[in-house]
């Protein structure tokens, strides 16, 4: 399980979302954020669910990597699901069951269902869409000057943005790091015996405390060899940084801003024109 994490992880190509501005692919995943949670009816998270799927082929990013950014959460969903199935209470619900068991009490309905369902497909897309938008496609260090270059008006309230994207930057960059390092650590104990797969759940989570001790260990390690090198190479923050490559936007930047504005008012219209009537609407 710990190979399936790819979070963090960047791919290098030149696709189409590879060669998108990485500042207009910061605003263009928070279009789409916008895009998923006014997503009120099944229509409308329909039409949203297929283009978040066609990102992959956009970014020429194996469908196999996008669903190992999915495996780790599956866990997350059910138990979403389950609370959502059980608390389907409410006037003119189809009710299948409705069982009262001291202070709890078990509704399941169809809204229920239909609604658990319809989160669980929320959550999906979100991890998969910010994944491929910006992570496999966009490299740590363009995606901390489009941080900084989009934050830049704050810097006249004194705000210091340049550390806030060097901090968010490197937090996505040492997942990977972190990822491998369990995964060395994982083996290295699987040899001398350890069982991570076979007994209970709380038995399962003790066998993982002699993986957890020294992943902390080596995450220290690692932020001090990193602290230790951006010294060595004179890092004293943003204040009189120049970069190699400047971020410019070319006209199929502002053209993906025009298709994202154009799919984000379909969206808009999906729900106004769909949410009244009655099966469509799950909110």
């Amino acid at each position: 399980m710990i190979r399936d994490i790819t979070l963090g992880q960047f791919f290098p190509g030149n696709s189409l979302l590879h060669r998108i501005d990485p500042r207009m692919k910061l605003l263009l995943s928070i279009l789409f954020i916008t895009m998923i949670f006014t997503a009120k009816t099944l229509v409308s998270l329909l039409f949203v669910t297929l283009l978040t799927f066609l990102l992959p082929f956009l970014g020429k990013i194996p469908m196999k990597t996008v669903l190992k950014a999915i495996k780790p959460l599956r866990w997350i969903i059910l138990i979403m699901m389950i609370l959502f199935v059980l608390n389907g209470s409410g006037e003119g619900y189809h009710i299948f069951v409705d069982y009262r068991l001291g202070f709890l009490h078990i509704v399941i309905s169809l809204e229920g269902i239909i609604k658990a369902i319809c989160v669980s497909v929320r959550i999906v897309i979100l991890v998969v869409s910010v994944s491929v938008i910006l992570s496999y496609t966009t490299s740590p260090i363009a995606l901390a000057d489009a941080i900084e270059q989009l934050l830049s008006p704050l810097k006249a309230l004194h705000v210091p943005i340049h550390d806030f994207a060097m901090m968010i930057t490197i937090a996505m960059r040492f997942i990977p790091i972190l990822v491998e390092e369990a995964d060395k650590i994982m083996s290295a104990q699987a040899a001398r015996g350890a069982d991570f797969q076979t007994g209970s759940l709380v038995r399962r989570a003790k066998a993982l405390i002699p993986v957890f001790i020294p992943l902390f260990v080596s995450s220290i390690r690692h932020a001090d060899n990193l602290a230790t090198a951006m010294e060595c190479r004179c890092y004293h923050g943003g204040k009189g940084r120049t970069r190699m490559n400047r971020l410019r936007y070319s006209p199929l930047d502002y053209a993906a801003y025009l298709v994202m504005a154009l799919l984000l008012a379909a969206t808009a219209l999906l729900v106004l024109e769909v949410g009244g009537f009655a099966g469509f609407a799950y909110v």
